[in-house]
């Protein structure tokens, strides 16, 4: 379970985690989030969600909490 907030992915844009979702087929957990920037909507696999990835030779969170929306 991740919180529900405001979110900074390692490429520099800002996202909130509006709520999270189950694949109809594979009941797998996934993650709807709205960007920002441009009010797009998105959907990830948990898993892909919290996941670290490799940024100039270090690990480094996809996403970063940054914290709740007030």
């Amino acid at each position: 379970m991740i919180p529900m907030g405001r979110y900074r992915h390692f490429k520099g844009n800002y996202y909130e985690v509006l709520c999270l979702a189950k694949n109809s087929e594979t009941e797998e957990q996934m993650v709807v989030y709205k960007c920002e920037k441009d009010g797009s909507l998105w959907v990830r696999p948990m898993d892909m969600f919290v996941e670290k990835v490799r940024v100039e030779g270090s690990l480094k969170p996809r996403f970063h909490f940054i914290g709740n929306l007030d």
